[in-house]
């Protein structure tokens, strides 16, 4: 039987988890590691239960490609992509007054977990994901009104993760999920 750390925000998700072993199966196909160091390195992970065991099994790899995050911001107006777009692994949203709507439903996702952090002053932002898609709106912080989620009814989601943090001010994060 395993120990639950006393820190419980050391503890990992399995998004967290899933990370991990993607950047060691890229180092393997890159061949910086033997396929020993594969299997070593991905007990690891899969036995993790902290931070600091995950970090441990990727001591040593290269870092997260920085081409990966991107940065949309504005001082006022509007921040609006829809259509086919490329989704980075990171995206960044700045904006102290505009409104933000991104529409995820017909984008080019190529990671299973993608993250979204706003840092919205007094705008809304409305973000519409893929209806296969898992939301995770946790590390959010709203300031005036409360975000607006419904998850699908449908259970067993395969689409990718789409994890929501930053900071909203004023306005009001409207998510929900493509009909289509």
């Amino acid at each position: 039987m395993t120990s639950v750390p006393d820190d419980r925000s050391s503890l990992i998700r399995s998004d967290d988890r899933d990370t991990a072993v993607e950047r060691v199966q890229e180092a393997f196909s890159a061949e910086l590691i033997s396929h020993e160091e594969l299997d070593q390195r991905l007990h690891q992970v899969l036995t993790a239960t902290t931070q600091h065991d995950i970090e441990a099994a990727l001591s040593g790899l290269p870092a997260p490609d920085a081409g990966t995050t991107s940065t949309i911001a504005a001082a006022a107006g509007r921040i609006r992509r829809r259509g086919e777009w490329l989704v980075p692994r990171t995206l960044k949203v700045h904006s102290a007054l505009g409104r933000v709507k991104l529409d995820l439903s017909r984008a080019i996702i190529k990671h299973r977990v993608v993250d979204i952090e706003l840092q919205l002053g007094t705008g809304g932002a409305k973000i519409t994901v893929p209806r296969n898609a898992i939301v995770d709106i946790e590390a959010l912080h709203t300031g005036w009104k409360d975000s607006q989620y419904q998850p699908p009814r449908q259970t067993g989601a395969t689409g990718p993760t789409i994890r929501i943090s930053g900071v909203m001010g004023m306005g009001k994060l409207r998510i929900r999920h493509a009909r289509r």
